[in-house]
């Protein structure tokens, strides 16, 4: 799986990593919320748990979120050339 994540890092470049980080963030973001919603720490230390937790959890996910990023990375970047029409260069004018 690792190997085929750096495939499609090789081929698709910053692509692929903005969609891994995008991934990795939002799954981050969704388990510290959803355990504060649980918890409620009042001090440093239980919001530093809390986070701690969270990350714990996204490390967990990361064959998932690698499969999601070799999954979309094709599928997004077909419709962001679908959204922009490929320019064609302008002749060049060789007498002018």
């Amino acid at each position: 799986m690792i190997a085929k994540l750096k495939q499609i890092l090789t081929e698709y470049g910053f692509l692929a990593f903005a969609i891994y980080m995008a991934l990795f963030f939002g799954v981050l973001l969704g388990f510290y919320v959803a355990i504060n919603a649980g918890l409620a720490p009042d001090s440093v230390a239980g919001r530093a748990g809390a986070f701690t937790a969270a990350y714990l959890a996204t490390k967990l996910t990361q064959p998932l979120r690698i499969a999601a990023t070799v999954v979309l990375t094709p599928l997004v970047r077909r419709l962001w050339q679908r959204r922009r029409p490929a320019v064609e260069p302008e002749p060049v004018n060789p007498a002018a």
